[in-house]
């Protein structure tokens, strides 16, 4: 039961990395925000990865074609995920765009237990579906919400391409060597973050230059954003090679009320009594799915 505490630590870092995201945003747009996590964290990878092998006796590393493919298709998967998101979001709202999202936490648990084989228990399927009720109604907008054609298509997209992303690092790790973890993990999100650095700073460079130099601009900003998304990938891998990604996700969710906090102590945010009692109800899914 280590993952669960290694996934409560990554979510951490996680909500750490976005609000150091958030700081660059402006000038380098969405994308380029996206890219700080991977090319600031490129570096952080490589000193995490390089620390935990050589301190790690007795690697057995296997990259044979399972790895590279699986590394391939979850840096791709991860990729479209961000983009179907950000169509969600502008279709709609920031707000909807969000708690379509959440549906990747019931299409990690079925693609998991489907296409991947992972043995889920039933308490843990229903903690799975009760976290996502809770975080749908976390996260709904509220009021009127303009919501255009394929809105909710891409949203829903968005939260299967995570799933999948999800479950392929968790192959990934496990081809390479599934008799120690996290030194396969955090070998795994090195070369993810490579790839993926490679490819949307290539096409950053062809279709917005500027964002790209938006991005090498606000460096000492997004130092912070790197080592921060390095160390949660790393952690997260980490509790995917440990367990199926479905009951690793909804742990994952008590990034919710981190992120409140943080919203709270940064930006002046606050949440309704509602909000309080859908983050009760995603507590009780969480507990359930990780007990399961």
């Amino acid at each position: 039961m280590i993952w669960i505490p290694i996934t409560i630590v990554a979510t951490v870092f996680q909500v750490a990395r976005n609000a150091a995201q958030r700081s660059v945003m402006g000038g380098a747009g969405p994308w380029g925000a996206t890219l700080v996590r991977f090319l600031f964290g490129l570096p952080f990878a490589a000193l995490f990865a390089g620390i935990v092998v050589l301190a790690t006796p007795g690697l057995d590393f296997h990259p044979q074609a399972r790895f590279w493919i699986a590394c391939v298709a979850g840096a791709l998967f991860q990729i479209g995920a961000t983009a179907a998101m950000l169509t969600a979001m502008h279709r709609s709202s920031f707000a909807l765009g969000t708690a379509l999202q959440q549906s990747g936490l019931p299409f990690a648990l079925i693609f998991g237990a489907l296409v991947f084989k992972d043995h889920v228990g039933p308490i843990a399927w229903a903690g799975g579906l009760v976290a996502t009720a809770g975080l749908a109604a976390l996260s709904w907008p509220r009021g009127e919400v303009v919501i255009r054609r394929g809105a909710v298509l891409a949203g829903l997209t968005s939260g299967a391409f995570f799933a999948l992303c999800a479950n392929c690092f968790r192959q990934a790790a496990l081809a390479l060597d599934a008799g120690h973890p996290p030194a396969a993990a955090f070998t795994t999100v090195l070369v993810v973050q490579a790839i993926q650095t490679v490819l949307l700073g290539s096409w950053l460079a062809w279709r917005n230059p500027d964002a790209l130099k938006a991005v090498v601009a606000a460096w000492r900003q997004s130092l912070g954003a790197g080592f921060c998304g390095a160390a949660a990938s790393g952690l997260w891998f980490t509790a995917m090679s440990l367990s199926p990604v479905g009951p690793v996700r909804a742990v994952g969710v008590v990034e919710m009320p981190v992120a409140a906090l943080a919203g709270r102590r940064l930006f002046k945010e606050r949440l309704t009594l509602f909000q309080m009692a859908a983050g009760g109800i995603t507590a009780v899914g969480v507990v359930m799915a990780a007990l399961g």
